[in-house]
């Protein structure tokens, strides 16, 4: 089933004077299910093209529909609902709330729905149970190790249940067995429950496991090719 469909895109940043194509008139769709990564060169315009995606920038031109909803028509307040439900993030830097526990950064996203704390609760154990950080429930971010946390980031952004979960660049600060392991917790989500995963990324690891490699150059598709080697029938 298809969940996202992108038509001519474009972004455009002005550079003192200069306008620069982030994005140059890319169409792509993306299917339920997919565990996708983007690569590209520096300023090839992946992170932009996630952003757009994800609602946190908006094109200069072109369209993406989300389940049939065009997120470039919908006024700031409906985006942020839209993406709430909608859309999970994990960025490089975890952006895990300091105060908070692990199981409280879960469950900020559902108490944010106006989930009750029954639910969140068994949401949220769920949830670290999934990505083994179970017995860990009560730290907070600066008690973890950074693969640990951007477990946590990853157990946050499936707690809204969403339709797919964006990841820029998850294992940019990580060391090799702490993205291994995030790896294999993201692969087995993606196989064991259809998850959608997106992925920007510099890193080879993460490109060996995806089933779909789309690569950008100047902002332009410059390949698009399936991976056979993991394809889960």
């Amino acid at each position: 089933m298809k969940i996202i469909e992108v038509t001519n895109l474009v972004k455009i940043y002005k550079e003192a004077e200069i306008e620069v194509a982030a994005i140059d008139g890319v169409s792509l769709t993306f299917e339920e299910g997919e565990f996708t990564t983007i690569v590209g060169p520096s300023g090839s315009g992946k992170t932009t093209m996630l952003n757009m995606i994800g609602g946190l920038d908006r094109p200069t031109s072109g369209s993406i529909q989300i389940n049939g909803t065009d997120i470039g028509k919908l006024r700031s307040s409906e985006l942020i609902d839209f993406r709430l439900k909608n859309i999970g993030f994990v960025f490089q830097a975890y952006n895990l709330l300091p105060v908070l526990t692990a199981k409280e950064n879960i469950e900020f996203i559902m108490q944010l729905q106006g989930k009750s704390k029954a639910e969140r609760d068994q949401r949220a154990e769920e949830l670290l149970q999934a990505v083994g950080l179970l017995d860990r429930a009560n730290s907070r971010p600066n008690k973890l190790s950074g693969g640990q946390q951007q477990r946590v980031a990853v157990a946050r952004a499936l707690a809204s249940k969403p339709r797919f979960i964006l990841a820029d660049e998850p294992t940019a600060n990580l060391d090799s067995k702490s993205a291994e392991k995030l790896l294999e917790i993201m692969e087995a989500l993606n196989h064991e429950h259809q998850i959608t995963f997106i992925f920007s990324t510099h890193d080879q690891r993460v490109v060996r496991k995806a089933h779909r490699v789309i690569t950008l150059v100047d902002g332009k598709v410059a390949s698009d090719e399936k991976t056979t080697i993991h394809a889960h029938n």
